[in-house]
């Protein structure tokens, strides 16, 4: 089957697939649909060749196989896909969500931009109107007030008066576009800067809330609340891991438990934890960045107070750069409460598809079935086996990476996300990898293990439990984003190499700085300099040697220099010339024969005379 060909029909079975939803009160995006159309083609269970044409029955069945799923409310796999989809869709890095922001903003202001630089005021009330554009662009721009606050204006009308009065509207209205745009944006942040000022001073400050302080409160309460979340679907991973485990060491007693869906409720709980850890790294990282602002803020606040006092004039070029040092790091503020507004909501909202965790185990289920069942956690289980190590001697062909020895070890990219590669496709469960038993590094990729006895059989034939891990992943969907199988599955996960670059929880691939130093020139150059290849080059040269022959050689002596050398005067030599101004023609003609008859006269009194021309003609001549 085509590519081309398969992919218009996997286009008509998710479009087929959407409205088969529609129908029974479903309505899902159409990536989600892909998504599970292609999973269940993938999964080999089905029996679905893509590599040979599908018929109407397979079409049909394909159909209702992903709709069956998509409708299937008590599955954990749907779920996840879900939980992984909207992540994928909504998730934005720092530098992506503020540049995003900062698109939205001009968006917003461009109106009132084109507004006051493409006018020509020429009357006061003209001038008038423009001055109140811009108060209001400054107001849109720094966030600080609504332009329907009257005192808010007032504010920015007096600090705008300050800094740009109307004398200099002339000035302004003579730039050019770009120089005006960016003028806005200077007194922008100048008029925001001596408000924030005005404020410490307690004279003024309306419209203007306390960012350092409210994220001071709303940081620490954000990452409690991301500290409990991941705490508690922590605790459930655990005891799922753990009544797995059981259910493989004591078949017959945990028998029951085959009918219901751990391994699913299990990926469900590490994709909502390996979530939250990305939102709490940014948490982290936003409260640091809150901190320093606040110690710089302070810094420039207590710099241009001690820079005014009480000073009833100041020279701008000391002051404005300070104010608009302010409105940098209270930019910094706003930037901060829009991030923290961003994670809070994305935690909010992934809560959502971990409710049928709940649904699935109530507590007192669970409680039941852990009895005489140990739960370990993902600590506990790394400090039983941190005494355990490879013993590198007993392999020839790998290649093993120890802390003690490594550059970077804690910076390297362990593949399945930090799970065991031994035990996801022979036990299909994903336990945590302990780096410390040795890192296998196998065709430039590092994979890590729960304990030495499962290093020392994965190192026997990495390949095959390679290609296990992706059968699994194959069998379950949701494995390929939770263990990062992107590089194999590329087709399958809608944006996954976008998240998968911005994702902060990802450690970055080690790197080093390195240095070659080669021969430049290793032969003596063999460049001739009076090489020219442009014909056009050559004869402009030639012309110019053919030019010389109209130029004469001068000389001269002076009473200082005569005498004293030689002196040579080279001239060209007279040369023969003739000019013709005249030359002779000729052209033959017919000489004139002409006789006459009779002139002597005869016998008869009477003369007659007779002409006789014999001239010849001339086209015989």
């Amino acid at each position: 089957m085509s590519s081309e060909l398969s992919q218009s029909v996997i286009k008509r079975i998710i479009r087929q697939v959407g409205l088969e939803c529609v129908a029974q009160g479903q309505s899902l995006s159409e990536t989600l649909v892909a998504f599970m159309v292609k999973a269940v083609v993938l999964d080999p269970r089905n029996d679905f060749n893509m590599d040979r044409i599908l018929t109407e029955n397979d079409m049909q069945d394909l159909i209702q196989l992903c709709v069956t799923r998509l409708l299937d409310t008590t599955n954990p796999t749907l779920s996840t896909i879900k939980m992984q989809v909207y992540f994928d869709m909504n998730y934005a890095s720092r530098d992506e969500l503020l540049s995003e922001q900062e698109r939205v903003l001009e968006g917003k202001l461009a109106p009132i931009v084109r507004a006051i630089t493409e006018s020509g005021p020429r009357v006061q009330e003209e001038m008038e109107n423009v001055c109140q554009n811009i108060v209001t662009y400054v107001l849109l721009r720094s966030g600080l007030g609504s332009p329907t606050d009257i005192e808010a204006v007032r504010e920015v009308t007096a600090a705008l008066q300050s800094v740009f009065p109307q004398t200099e509207m002339i000035t302004f209205i003579s730039l050019s576009k770009k120089d005006k745009e960016q003028q806005l944006k200077d007194l922008a942040m100048l008029v925001t800067g001596i408000r924030l000022y005005n404020k410490q001073c307690q004279k003024g400050g309306s419209g203007i809330d306390d960012l350092p302080g409210i994220l001071n409160k709303a940081i620490p309460l954000a990452t409690r609340t991301l500290d409990e979340r991941l705490n508690s679907c922590q605790l459930l991973a655990h005891r799922y891991t753990a009544l797995l485990e059981s259910m493989q060491e004591e078949p017959q007693r945990f028998s029951r438990l085959r009918l219901f869906k751990l391994k699913e409720a299990l990926f469900n709980v590490r994709q909502y934890e390996a979530f939250l850890c990305i939102l709490q790294s940014n948490a982290i990282s936003s409260a640091q960045e809150v901190e320093s602002l606040d110690v710089q803020f302070e810094a420039a606040m207590m710099v241009l107070k001690n820079t005014v006092q009480d000073k009833t004039s100041i020279e701008s070029r000391e002051v404005f750069p300070l104010f608009m040092e302010l409105s940098k790091l209270w930019t910094g503020f706003q930037d901060e409460m829009l991030l923290l507004n961003f994670l809070t909501n994305m935690a909010d909202n992934l809560q959502q598809f971990l409710e049928i965790q709940s649904q699935l185990f109530p507590e007192e289920m669970l409680t039941s079935l852990l009895e005489g069942v140990t739960v370990k956690s993902d600590v506990e289980r790394i400090k039983e086996t941190m005494g355990s190590r490879v013993n590198v001697s007993d392999f020839r062909n790998q290649e093993w990476l120890f802390p003690e020895t490594t550059d970077n070890f804690d910076q390297l990219l362990i593949q399945y996300h930090g799970f065991c590669a031994h035990s996801i496709g022979v036990k299909g469960i994903t336990l945590p990898g302990n780096p410390a038993i040795g890192i296998l590094k196998h065709n430039g990729k590092y994979y890590v293990f729960s304990s030495k006895e499962a290093a020392y059989i994965f190192a026997e034939d990495p390949d095959k439990f390679i290609q296990l891990n992706v059968e699994k992943a194959k069998e379950y969907a949701e494995l390929i984003q939770l263990l990062e199988l992107h590089h194999q599955f590329e087709y399958l996960v809608p944006h996954a190499q976008a998240r998968k670059a911005s994702k902060s929880s990802m450690k970055p691939p080690p790197k080093c700085e390195s240095g070659t130093q080669t021969d430049t020139h290793i032969l003596p150059p063999t460049i001739v300099t009076s090489y020219e290849w442009n014909e056009w080059e050559l004869r402009r040269k030639a012309i110019k040697l053919a030019n010389l022959r109209r130029k004469l050689t001068h000389a001269m002596q002076t009473d200082l220099s005569h005498m004293r050398r030689e002196n040579f005067t080279q001239v060209y030599l007279p040369k023969d010339a003739g000019t013709q101004t005249k030359r002779d023609n000729s052209s033959n003609v017919p000489k004139p024969q002409v006789f006459l008859k009779g002139l002597r006269g005869g016998s008869s009194p009477t003369t007659h005379m007779v002409t006789v021309d014999l001239t010849r003609p001339l086209d015989e001549t």
